[in-house]
């Protein structure tokens, strides 16, 4: 088996089949599409042949075009879907989601949630429940949220939780050492995992992305391997640059990992929390 990326996402300029979300316009999707062949065309000569989909926010709650590609390549992408938290039947929902493949609900504070966001209104009962189905739990936060998913983490230890991007640690700011700090802290909690992707946007921002070898180093001797996996967020990673720029940093130059833990990095952790049934 091949390597697996594990944050990427599909759009396509079909508006008529597949509508957007209100708020979204054609002139947001930049580029106009990012078609699954697209995608394959990046990452297969890459050696990536599995691929998790993450539900675009062109589409609000409406996964369907996730779930369209899913059912198209039986066995190449896994999907990260988004739901409407306090909609009636959001339980029903992940259970339906649970049922077509399904394995990662995507979370994010609003602009104006608290620094607890994940212990108000449904989400202790949502959380506990992506426990039971064995969904995890992918947030997509800044540094500041950390502490409300380790607090949720402990709190709900059966579910597990992934974080998007480092934290987007270095992402519109400097790396500062009291975020990774933060981010480490979560290691703590067994069930929480992070994602070693989006390079594109994180530090220099710039290729080889050298310069986020000492986060990534500092990442992995906190949660370990098991607890780590790599993703491009394509397609945005080969706006300005290549999908090999991405995947080299972690294949060729983590000179402080074993050829053992690159392996789960690159493919073996995202295996078992997106594609195990």
């Amino acid at each position: 088996m091949g390597y697996i990326d594990a944050h990427v996402h599909v759009w396509t300029d079909d508006t008529q089949a597949y509508p957007l979300a209100p708020g979204f316009s054609a002139a947001h999707m930049k580029p106009a599409t990012f078609a699954p062949e697209e995608l394959l065309a990046h990452a297969n000569p890459c050696g990536v042949d599995r691929i998790v989909l993450i539900q675009m926010s062109y589409y609000g709650f409406d996964n369907s075009y996730m779930l369209d590609t899913m059912r198209r390549f039986p066995g190449v992408f896994g999907g990260v879907a988004v739901i409407d938290h306090e909609a009636d039947g959001a339980e029903d929902e992940m259970a339906r989601l649970r049922g077509v493949g399904v394995r990662g609900l995507r979370v994010q504070p609003g602009p104006a949630a608290a620094a607890d966001w994940l212990s108000a209104g449904d989400w202790p009962r949502l959380l506990g429940l992506a426990g039971d189905l064995g969904i995890a739990v992918c947030a997509l936060i800044d540094p500041g949220f950390l502490p409300a998913v380790g607090r949720a983490a402990q709190r709900f230890p059966q579910t597990t939780f992934v974080i998007d991007h480092l934290a987007r640690i270095g992402c519109g700011r400097p790396i500062m050492e009291a975020d990774i700090e933060a981010l480490c802290a979560l290691a703590a909690q067994s069930n929480c995992l992070v994602k070693v992707s989006a390079f594109y946007a994180l530090g220099a921002k710039t290729p080889p992305h050298d310069d986020l070898i000492a986060l990534i180093r500092k990442a992995h001797a906190a949660f370990g391997a098991d607890r780590l996996m790599w993703a491009t967020d394509c397609p945005f990673q080969v706006q300005d640059e290549t999908y090999e720029d991405s995947l080299s940093l972690v294949r060729d130059r983590l000179d402080f990992v074993s050829e053992a833990d690159r392996a789960a990095v690159l493919g073996q952790t995202a295996q078992r929390v997106f594609f195990a049934q």
